[in-house]
């Protein structure tokens, strides 16, 4: 049992993954995930390491007479760093958006929640057609400085990934604009 709890801790779960429209444009993701930072991960970003983790989105449709279609593949990344002098935790996307946070649970609680994210285009999808959806969220060691990413290949606690998480999805389903 107290394996399961290790294996648990290096893991990030999908607690949900929901599309909603977004008016005429459009689908946006809306996901919450679940990890801690281990002891090591932590303390790399205490001491001013910034961490970057990539959500995942994959929509496919499936064809019975060839590997399925790849409809959209897109991703994005959240930088989480700690700022020393100020003694504040910044959560930044990529859009350019920082926001400063006293404490690292909290800083943690906009990572771990990915709201609005637009991710379909209304012209990229068929109405009544079934597609797959796919979401994940990984720590991308890959953004990281090069001497961390080394380090990071060898190491098992810079290893943090979630499962794909499926759903179906069908224009009928969610609201034709």
């Amino acid at each position: 049992m107290w394996m399961a709890n290790v294996a648990r801790a290096d893991t990030i779960a999908v607690e949900r993954a929901s599309l909603e429209a977004d008016g005429a444009t459009g689908w946006s993701l809306d996901a919450r995930f679940s990890f801690d930072l281990n002891s090591s991960l932590e303390d790399a970003v205490n001491k001013g390491i910034p961490l970057y983790f990539t959500t995942e989105f994959v929509l496919t449709r499936g064809r019975w007479y060839w590997f399925d279609e790849e409809t959209v593949r897109t991703q994005q990344s959240i930088r989480l760093s700690f700022q020393p002098l100020t003694r504040e935790y910044r959560v930044s996307t990529g859009s350019g958006l920082q926001l400063a946070f006293p404490s690292l649970k909290d800083a943690l609680a906009v990572v771990q929640h990915v709201t609005s994210w637009h991710v379909i285009d209304r012209n990229e999808v068929s109405n009544d057609t079934i597609y797959q959806a796919s979401v994940r969220m990984q720590l991308d060691v890959a953004l990281m400085p090069k001497p961390f990413q080394i380090d990071a290949v060898n190491n098992r606690d810079w290893n943090l990934a979630s499962d794909w998480k499926r759903f179906s999805f069908t224009v009928s389903d969610h609201g034709k604009q």
